[in-house]
């Protein structure tokens, strides 16, 4: 009880750092997907690299876990999503690259493990867990795509709503989507475009898969302390009412311990009076 409780209170100051950094990044991820909705009328992603679409020979799931357990179905719940994936795309040869020790140890004896070209360890980035550190695996799988080595990129991981509730996630990464436009932002598709529109193209989209990737690893690692503080919560609780019980038990085995040694000296007067 007095571990778990512990446990409780670091997952709650980790969470506050970890809950900090997302709520940062969200208004940098969502403007930057706000400027692709407003250029999609104009701007066609097929003609970039990463939004060519292509037959799904070759399938790439990014699985984002902890390194840690003791955080309830948090991860388990990640790597079940992507057993589905992989029955899913049987026909395919599919891969998975695993952000999360857990996801690795899951996977690290099958024939899904990726090959040369990616991170050996990518669950160390959480020991420096900067966009930099993230950048460096979006580029690789990128690039795996643009050599027409991966021909498409699943992303997996749990979305932060709050400390008690975590979203599964499961979203495509490559080839990009044409972000939906909607009636309220058509008016606003009439772009001058400088230095140009290829130039903007190879410019805005590897930053915003680079920006989505690192916005999913703050997403999940929120989530991880969220979900280890719930699970130490309950694991406390479990162990109070545990030893609530076990207290009734023994003073109700002392009482009738007691209670029979009582009734021995009294049987034992009462034969020496007899």
């Amino acid at each position: 009880m007095q571990i778990t409780s512990a446990m409780k209170m670091v997952s709650a100051a980790k969470l506050r750092r970890a809950q900090d950094a997302i709520n940062q990044m969200k208004p940098y991820a969502s403007k930057l997907q706000e400027i692709l909705i407003n250029l999609s009328g104009s701007l066609d992603v097929n003609e970039n690299t990463y939004g060519k679409i292509r037959e799904e020979n070759r399938v790439l799931i990014i699985s984002v876990t902890s390194n840690r357990g003791l955080c309830g179905a948090f991860n388990n719940n990640v790597i079940k999503e992507v057993k589905r994936l992989i029955n899913e795309h049987n026909s395919s040869e599919v891969k998975v690259l695993s952000i999360g020790k857990k996801s690795f140890d899951a996977f690290k004896k099958t024939s899904h493990v990726p090959g040369a070209g990616y991170p050996e360890e990518p669950h160390t980035v959480y020991e420096n867990l900067t966009f930099d550190e993230i950048s460096a695996i979006a580029v690789s799988v990128m690039d795996k795509f643009a050599e027409k080595k991966v021909d498409k990129v699943y992303l997996v991981y749990n979305s932060f709503k709050n400390a008690a509730v975590q979203i599964l996630k499961s979203e495509q990464f490559l080839p990009i989507q044409k972000p939906e436009v909607n009636e309220e932002n058509k008016k606003q598709l009439e772009y001058i475009f400088e230095p140009g529109k290829a130039e903007i193209v190879e410019e805005l989209i590897p930053k915003s898969l680079k920006t989505q990737l690192y916005k999913a690893v703050l997403d999940s690692h929120a989530a991880e302390h969220g979900a280890r503080m719930t699970a130490m919560h309950k694991a406390t609780d479990n162990a109070t009412d545990l030893v609530k019980e076990l207290k009734l038990t023994y003073n109700k085995a002392r009482q009738a311990s007691i209670t029979n040694e009582i009734l021995e000296i009294v049987a034992g007067a009462e034969a020496l009076n007899g």
